[in-house]
């Protein structure tokens, strides 16, 4: 069998999955290297019907949920 997948760059990766009979994917280990993604990290899936899937990891978006979460709450008064 062929390697499919290709490292093109230092910060690029082609590469192509099969969707398993549960809907799961591997991320092959090329890209998971390159974005040093490791057993046990938490991924956030964003879906567009037009544009695709995103991954990425979760503290990328971890501030931003934060402040998105937080929102509606009033600043505490310092004493």
């Amino acid at each position: 069998m062929a390697d499919e997948n290709k490292k093109t760059k230092n910060d690029k990766f082609v590469g192509s999955v099969k969707v398993g009979p549960k809907g799961q994917i591997v991320i092959p280990k090329e890209a998971r290297e390159m974005l040093n993604i490791s057993t046990g990290d938490t991924l956030v899936l964003l879906a567009d019907a037009k544009q695709g899937i995103a991954v990425q990891k979760y503290e990328v978006y971890e501030e931003f949920f934060e402040q998105v979460f937080n929102a509606g709450q009033s600043p505490t008064k310092s004493e």
